[in-house]
């Protein structure tokens, strides 16, 4: 077995201390036919710090496109040529979709909006629309709304939101590449509000942007010191019309050394799939990821593309034998 895998079979799977960024890389960096003694380690080590069970979410966006900021991976910025045009959900499709996502067994229901930061037209909006699903609907409410002022924060915590979506992206050295309308220190400072308030914080990003081998290992090193209670992993879906809509597909071997890297970074965090891993990995290699360090998933369609169908993800979880997380437990 490579030395890093023994190093982390010792430091994180018995110790529970995640790899730093010069372990992660060394992972990331393994040759395919030590991937999966990788996998079959990470799975060890979420098995050990997080146990069976599978947190399941749905997303709905609450308004979509017309974005101001120039995220070069994202069809819904004003920006560019992308197809997606700004639409606004009403409350009442708003609870619909918290109940079906209910229906799939899952735990977790996040609210996006395509924004830089949330208005007083968009925080009346989600006051009124977390109410309606928490009167209607026994499932857990997070948002995802961009940045956040103090006051935002606190009026999220008092509307009974209990886990705030904000992701990196990237890594710092890589952001200015990816984004050029707001810097990545700003997403940390809402991400700092956001934890000192009491909030879960879920923070990850997209590989497969356009960074190095090396920047990957920055980016996981820095979600460790962030510490978040979740960690989505979205690998590149190229979207028409984006600047990035020309990039290649994660290779699935690389996705599965990401997936176990970043686990071995953080073995007590909730990792999960998220964007892109339909065209990256498929059936099978959704499977390999499962049964290598990822503990959550995202069904049914992400903001802007189709994922798999929610009762594929749960015929997968059930062939596992990886029981998904009941809401009871959670509260």
């Amino acid at each position: 077995m490579p030395e890093i895998l023994d190093q982390a079979r010792t430091q994180v799977l018995e110790n529970g201390v995640g790899l730093d960024e010069a372990g992660v890389l060394a992972v990331l960096n393994l040759p395919d036919e030590d991937v999966p003694a990788a996998l079959q380690l990470a799975h060890e080590v979420r098995m050990r710090w997080c146990g069976p069970e599978v947190e399941v979410e749905g997303i709905v966006s609450l308004k979509t496109g017309g974005c101001p900021e120039d995220c070069h991976f994202c069809s819904q910025s004003g920006l560019f040529t992308s197809p997606v045009r700004s639409v606004w959900l009403d409350i009442p499709s708003l609870v619909e979709a918290a109940k079906q996502t209910a229906k799939t067994g899952a735990t977790e229901f996040c609210i996006v909006a395509a924004v830089r930061g949330p208005d007083a037209r968009l925080m009346k909006q989600m006051r009124e629309g977390v109410a309606a699903i928490k009167a209607e609907v026994d499932i857990q409410v997070a948002a995802s709304l961009g940045m956040l002022s103090q006051e935002q924060v606190d009026e999220l915590v008092d509307m009974g939101v209990h886990r705030y979506n904000h992701n990196l992206e990237t890594c710092r050295s890589y952001f200015p590449n990816v984004v050029t309308t707001h810097s990545w220190e700003e997403r940390w400072d809402t991400l700092r509000m956001v934890r000192e308030s009491g909030m879960e914080v879920c923070c990850g990003g997209i590989l497969g942007l356009g960074e190095t081998v090396e920047q990957r290992a920055e980016f996981a090193a820095q979600l460790a010191e962030l510490d978040p209670h979740e960690v989505p992993l979205n690998f590149l879906n190229p979207r028409p019309g984006t600047p990035l809509g020309d990039r290649p597909v994660v290779e699935g071997k690389d996705a599965l050394r990401a997936i176990a890297a970043f686990r071995l970074a953080m073995p007590r965090t909730i990792l999960r799939y998220a964007g892109g891993r339909e065209i990256t990995l498929g059936d099978l290699g959704t499977r390999d990821g499962l049964l290598g360090g990822i503990n959550a998933v995202i069904v049914g369609n992400y903001l802007t593309t189709l994922g798999r169908p929610a009762t594929a993800d749960l015929a997968l979880l059930d062939d596992l034998k990886m029981p998904v997380k009941a809401l009871s437990e959670t509260l």
